[in-house]
C-alpha cells in the first residue's frame, strides 16, 4: 500500500471534477474545505457510516460501494426536501485495500456525486478496520422543509416508487458475484439507489414525510410516532419492485424511495393508505407490527 499522502492524491485523482466546484472555494488538500452559502437557505446535515458485511458486503466491487456510499447518505437529504451541495468522507483502510482499490472507491463516490450535482469537497483518511462515513450537506428555504412530524389523521400516505427490490436480493444472496457492467434488477436496486432529489415537485405539497431505508413499516412507524397518528395501508396499492414480495417491501429495507403524508394525491406517487386517529398500523383492516432493520435488535 502506498503512504498516505499518495492515498489521497489518488482519491483526488478519482474523484475529478467533482472535488471542486462552483460553491467550494477550498477543496480538498488544506486543513478544511470552505464553502460558499447561499444566503438566506437554511443549512441542512446528515451523517453516516457504512460498515462491510452490514452496509455493503466487504467483497463488492470498490465503485459499486463507493456509489451507494454516496446516494444513501444523501437520501437524507431528499427525505427533508433539501437541496444537495457538498460532502465530507471519513474513510478508514487496512492493508487488503490497495491504491487501485480506494482509487475505484472514489471513482464510484464520483459517479454518485455527479448524478446528484453534489461536491466531494475533502474528508480524513486513516488506517484501521474499513468504515466509509459520509457527512452530507444541503439547503433549503425554511419553510419548505419536511420532517416527519407534521402528518395529520385523514391524510393520504404516498411512496415514490416501487420497494423491496433491494431487499429481494438481499434475501435471496444475490449481491455476490456481481458485475458492475451487468447488474440484474436486484442487483441494481441494491447497490445503485437513487437519492429523489428528482421528485421534489411530486412531494412539493407533502406536509409529512422521511426515506425508506429501514423498511415501509418501521419507517412508517417513525413517522406515525413523530406525527401522533396511526396509519392503515392496503397491500394491493403498495408498489412492489422487481423480483420482490409484499414482506421484502413492508420489512425489507434500503428502497430510499420517499413515503409521504399529503392531503392530496400526488400526482406521479403511488397511494397506499392513510393516518388514522387511531394509534398502531393496520394492513387490509388487521392490525401488523413494524419491523425492519435495527443496528442494536436481536433479530438483524
Amino acid at each position: 500500500m502506498r503512504n498516505e499522502f499518495a492515498l489521497i492524491d489518488a482519491i483526488v485523482e478519482g474523484l475529478g471534477d467533482r472535488a471542486t466546484g462552483d460553491w467550494v472555494s477550498v477543496g480538498p488538500g488544506d486543513d478544511a474545505a470552505v464553502i460558499k452559502a447561499t444566503p438566506g437557505l437554511a443549512q441542512v446535515a446528515s451523517i453516516d457510516t457504512l460498515l462491510p458485511d452490514v452496509h455493503f458486503p466487504a467483497a463488492a466491487p470498490a465503485q459499486l460501494i463507493g456509489y451507494r456510499a454516496l446516494m444513501v447518505s444523501f437520501s437524507d437529504l431528499a427525505a427533508m426536501r433539501a437541496a444537495p451541495r457538498y460532502c465530507l468522507v471519513s474513510l478508514s483502510m487496512d492493508e487488503s485495500q490497495g491504491a487501485a482499490w480506494v482509487a475505484s472507491l472514489a471513482c464510484g463516490m464520483a459517479d454518485a456525486a455527479r448524478e446528484l450535482g453534489v461536491y466531494v469537497c475533502g474528508g480524513n483518511l486513516t488506517r484501521g478496520p474499513l468504515n466509509i462515513a459520509v457527512s452530507v450537506h444541503g439547503e433549503v428555504e425554511h419553510q419548505h422543509l419536511l420532517r416527519r412530524s407534521e402528518g395529520q389523521p385523514g391524510q393520504q400516505l404516498s411512496v415514490t416508487g416501487a420497494l423491496g427490490a433491494a431487499a429481494a436480493c438481499v434475501r435471496t444472496g444475490q449481491m455476490l458475484p456481481v458485475d458492475p457492467k451487468a447488474l440484474t434488477p436486484r442487483q441494481h436496486a441494491y447497490y445503485r439507489p437513487r437519492a429523489r432529489f428528482d421528485v421534489a415537485a411530486m412531494v412539493q405539497a407533502a406536509s409529512a414525510g422521511l426515506d425508506i431505508s429501514d423498511g415501509l413499516s418501521q419507517d412508517l412507524a417513525h413517522l406515525c410516532a413523530a406525527s401522533g397518528c396511526g396509519a392503515a395501508l392496503q397491500s394491493l396499492s403498495i408498489p412492489i419492485g422487481a423480483g420482490a414480495t409484499l414482506e421484502d417491501a413492508l420489512f425489507g429495507g434500503d428502497d430510499y424511495e420517499l413515503l409521504v403524508a399529503s392531503n392530496e394525491a400526488l400526482p406521479g406517487a403511488y397511494t397506499i393508505g392513510v393516518l388514522t386517529t387511531e394509534p398502531g398500523l393496520t394492513l387490509d383492516g388487521a392490525p401488523f407490527a413494524a419491523k425492519g432493520f435495527d443496528h442494536f435488535g436481536n433479530d438483524q
